[in-house]
């Protein structure tokens, strides 16, 4: 296997690397990420002009990558700066439409393209537990239309979003792989009840009640109780960009760690001769490295035609992804002392983040337990 990217996805990465560094520092990512609206849409417009959500979907899609090394290195480079931009949701989103979409339906790429809609998938539930099947909120036929109601939780820009893409129930119990419909629900639907709120590592979030919310039959994406496969390959994306996310968030948190480690001096050297901390240095490199491994792994896996393969590909590296980053914002912390706990020090944020990113999509105890089941089938 060929481990170099191309060329252009060499001039992507490094395009957005300038850009981060230059225009997304960490007293105006804070400012932005726990503000009101918890991203900046002035940047969501010049990442857009940039190409960077472009490069999450192919030209086909009109877009001008779409392939998983594609959206490793544009979500390793947002990972990189802690950048809160509503990315995921255009991705899923975005996949879920030129995966099942109608001509119409595929329009509204564009939209997600340029940065003008926000997107948002609105799956989880307050009970689901990560499981994609578990859906409780119903979708009932209403003469040629469609009638929505339930609750989905810690939706993401749900709050800010201008489209969102809804699972609900059209038939079946509760944990059924069939009868699960999805629908593209506007923002401001009439019965959508939205309270949104600030989360612990930056960016927004929303709370979703659906009260008898109505829908044209424009509304459905796909065939009626066949959106599982749609809503695991949209999600299957998700968890990759949030794995190459983890990856950059890590090198940042080593490199300053290191950085740390060779200026902090103690009984007149620095604190980096110390073998007891050389030894737990190298030890993160090493972890750090498998987990970029294990993201190569899965980039090269998802556009395969092997689903088994695919999904586990995914969910080894996720249940990675999820260990080896709270054990390196574990260890960055206790080698920076106290300082590594104080707002000021972006390595905080880093630490928040990297915890946090394995909650999203399910965390390493779902995944190794799906990694599992997947073997087994």
């Amino acid at each position: 296997m060929n481990f170099t990217h191309t060329e252009d996805r060499r001039m992507l990465a490094d395009s957005l690397n300038r850009f981060v560094t230059e225009q997304y520092g960490s007293e105006f990512r804070n400012q932005t990420a726990y503000g009101e609206q918890g991203f900046s849409p002035e940047r969501w417009q010049q990442f857009a002009e940039l190409g960077a959500i472009g490069a999450l979907f192919s030209e086909a899609d009109g877009g001008f990558g779409g392939s998983g090394f594609d959206i490793a290195v544009v979500f390793e480079s947002l990972g990189r700066g802690l950048v809160t931009e509503p990315f995921l949701g255009a991705l899923m989103v975005g996949r879920a439409l030129a995966a099942a979409g109608s001509e119409a339906q595929k329009a509204r790429l564009a939209e997600l393209i340029e940065g003008s809609t926000v997107a948002a998938l609105a799956h989880d539930e307050p009970a689901n537990h990560y499981e994609l099947s578990r859906v409780s909120t119903l979708a009932e036929r209403q003469g040629d239309g469609w009638v929505i109601s339930g609750a989905k939780s810690v939706v993401l820009f749900g709050d800010q979003a201008g489209l969102l893409l809804v699972s609900a129930r059209t038939s079946g119990a509760l944990d059924d792989e069939a009868g699960i419909s999805l629908f593209l629900v506007p923002g401001d639907a009439a019965g959508l009840q939205c309270r949104g709120y600030g989360r612990i590592d930056g960016g927004h979030a929303a709370e979703l009640v659906f009260d008898q919310v109505r829908l044209g039959a424009d509304a459905l994406l796909g065939a009626e109780g066949q959106g599982l496969a749609t809503l695991e390959h949209a999600v299957g994306y998700g968890v990759l960009a949030l794995c190459a996310e983890a990856v950059g968030a890590m090198d940042v948190a080593k490199q300053a760690t290191l950085e740390y480690l060779q200026t902090r001096k103690q009984f007149g050297k620095p604190i980096g001769s110390f073998q007891a901390l050389q030894h737990r240095m190298a030890d993160l490199l090493l972890e750090v490295e498998q987990a970029r491994s294990a993201v190569i792994n899965a980039a090269a896996a998802i556009d395969g035609d092997d689903r088994i393969a695919r999904e586990r590909a995914l969910s080894a590296a996720k249940f990675t992804i999820g260990r080896i980053g709270t054990l390196v914002a574990e260890e960055s912390i206790q080698l920076h002392g106290g300082i590594g706990m104080t707002w000021e020090l972006p390595l905080s944020h880093y630490a928040k983040r990297l915890v946090m990113v394995d909650h999203q999509l399910g965390d390493e105890d779902h995944h190794l337990a799906r990694y599992m089941a997947l073997g087994r089938d």
